[in-house]
C-alpha cells in the first residue's frame, strides 16, 4: 500500500507541475536576494470573534502571560523586551518593519483565517501592517490557515477540558467566490504583495479542512481553486501561485501524512513550504536534522519548487498545562545552532535558483504562544534577529 501512494505522490506531483501551471518553474528578478519570509501570528490583539476565546481585549496575551515554568530553567512567562504590544497598532507595526529589514527579514506571510462566515484577526494585517508608513518596503503575503479549533485550544484557562469544536476549518463553499473576491481585491492588487513570476502568491495550511468543505469531494475543492486562477487572471494576473503549505515536513513512511501530501498535491499546487520544519525532537540539534533530512526526501520525491524552512524551538505549554519536560525545545536552542540550520536553508536555496526562487521560512516573526520568534526578547534580545542578518548578509 506504501508503495502505491509513493507512486501516487510522484503522479499527482507531476500532475502538478504540468496542469497549465504559469507561475512556478523559472526565478522572478526581485529587489531581494532572498524571500527570508516569518510567519505573522496575528492572535495579539482585540478582535470581535476573539473575544469568545480571550476575553480580556489583548488577544492571545492574555493566554501567553500565564506560562508557567515546567522545571528548573525553564522560561516562563516570555517577556517581550518591546511589551506586549498589540500587533495591530500601526506604530507597533512600523517598528516590526523596520526592525525586520535591519536584519534581513524583507517578508511576512500573515496567517489568515475564515471563520463563522467572516474573516478572523484579519485587523493586524489589515489596520497594522498595511497602515504602518513603511508597510511598501516590505513584502507581505497570506496563508489561508483555517483548522479545526477546539474550545480549549487557544484557551486551556477558560475552557478547561473541553475539546469539543468551537469552529470547524471547512468553510461554507457559498463564501469561497466573496473570500476569493476579498483576498483578490484587497491584497492581490498591491505593490509590495509578494508574486512569482507576476502571479500573487496564495498559500494554505490545510488542504484536508479545503476539501472537507467541498463535502469531501477532491474534484470540487479542485474547480474551487482553479476558480480562484480564473478571478486572479480577471484581475489582470498571469495566474495565481498556490503555495501548498503543511504544519510541518510530513514524515517520510508515515501512511497518514503521505497521504495528507497527495491531498495537497492534488490541487495542483505551483510550490510547497512548510510552517514547521518538522521531526520535533527536544533537543533542537535533533529536531534540526531531523528538518533537513525530510526537506531532503520530499524535494527529491515531488516535481514542484520545495521552500526550506527553519523553526526556531518550540514551547506552546502556556497553552498546554499538562505538557511535559520532554513535549518542548530543552537542548541546544540557542541562536548559534539556529544561524547554522538558517545557513543550511540559505544553501538549499542556492543549490536550487535555477529552478525555482529562493524562498527560505522562518517559524516565526512573534509566535510567542509557541515559543518560536525572531522578535527580541527578555532572554536572548536581539540574538535571533542578528542570527539572521549573519547569514543573510555576512559581513566580509
Amino acid at each position: 500500500m506504501l508503495l502505491t501512494m509513493r507512486n501516487n505522490l510522484l503522479i499527482f506531483a507531476v500532475m502538478a507541475a504540468t496542469l497549465g501551471v504559469a507561475c512556478s518553474r523559472s526565478p522572478k528578478p526581485t529587489d531581494f536576494d532572498y524571500h527570508v519570509c516569518a510567519f505573522i501570528w496575528p492572535s495579539c490583539h482585540d478582535d470581535s470573534l476573539g473575544r469568545t476565546v480571550w476575553e480580556k481585549g489583548i488577544g492571545e496575551w492574555e493566554v501567553i502571560q500565564q506560562g508557567d515554568p515546567r522545571f528548573e530553567g525553564h522560561y516562563q512567562p516570555k517577556l517581550p523586551l518591546w511589551g506586549y504590544e498589540m500587533d495591530n497598532d500601526p506604530v507597533v507595526v512600523e517598528k516590526w518593519i523596520n526592525t525586520a529589514l535591519a536584519y534581513g527579514v524583507n517578508t511576512f506571510i500573515y496567517d489568515w483565517y475564515w471563520y463563522e462566515h467572516y474573516p478572523f484577526l484579519e485587523s493586524a494585517l489589515d489596520d497594522g501592517f498595511l497602515r504602518a508608513p513603511s508597510n511598501t518596503r516590505m513584502e507581505f503575503f497570506i496563508m489561508w490557515a483555517n483548522h479545526d479549533v477546539k474550545h480549549n485550544y487557544w484557551n486551556y484557562h477558560k475552557w478547561g477540558d473541553d475539546e469539543s469544536i468551537l469552529w470547524r476549518g471547512a468553510i461554507d463553499p457559498q463564501d469561497w467566490p466573496v473570500i476569493v473576491n476579498r483576498v483578490i481585491t484587497k491584497y492581490f492588487h498591491r505593490p509590495n504583495y509578494t508574486k512569482i513570476n507576476g502571479c500573487p502568491v496564495f498559500a494554505m495550511f490545510s488542504a484536508e479542512r479545503f476539501v472537507e468543505s467541498f463535502g469531501g469531494d477532491e474534484g470540487a475543492a479542485l474547480e474551487a481553486m482553479r476558480y480562484l486562477r480564473a478571478e486572479t487572471r480577471k484581475a489582470g494576473f498571469p495566474d495565481v501561485h498556490y503555495m501548498m503549505m503543511n504544519g510541518a515536513a510530513p514524515k517520510m513512511d508515515d501512511e497518514l501524512e503521505q497521504e495528507r501530501v497527495r491531498l495537497g498535491l492534488a490541487l495542483e499546487p505551483d510550490s510547497w513550504a512548510w510552517y514547521n520544519m518538522g521531526g520535533f525532537n527536544s533537543d533542537y540539534l535533533v529536531h534540526c536534522e531531523n528538518g533537513v533530512a525530510r526537506r531532503e526526501y520530499w524535494s527529491s520525491r515531488v516535481e514542484i519548487p520545495v521552500f526550506p524552512c527553519v523553526s526556531i524551538s518550540w514551547d506552546d505549554t502556556p497553552r498546554f498545562p499538562a505538557k511535559g519536560p520532554d513535549k518542548l525545545t530543552r537542548f541546544h536552542n540557542t541562536p548559534d545552532v539556529f544561524a547554522r540550520y538558517l545557513a543550511k536553508a540559505r544553501q538549499y536555496a542556492d543549490d536550487h535558483a535555477d529552478t525555482q526562487p529562493k524562498f527560505i521560512m522562518i517559524n516565526a516573526w512573534n509566535e510567542w504562544v509557541e515559543g518560536s520568534y525572531l522578535l527580541p526578547d527578555m532572554l536572548n534580545g536581539y540574538s535571533y534577529l542578528e542570527a539572521v542578518k549573519s547569514v543573510i548578509h555576512p559581513q566580509p
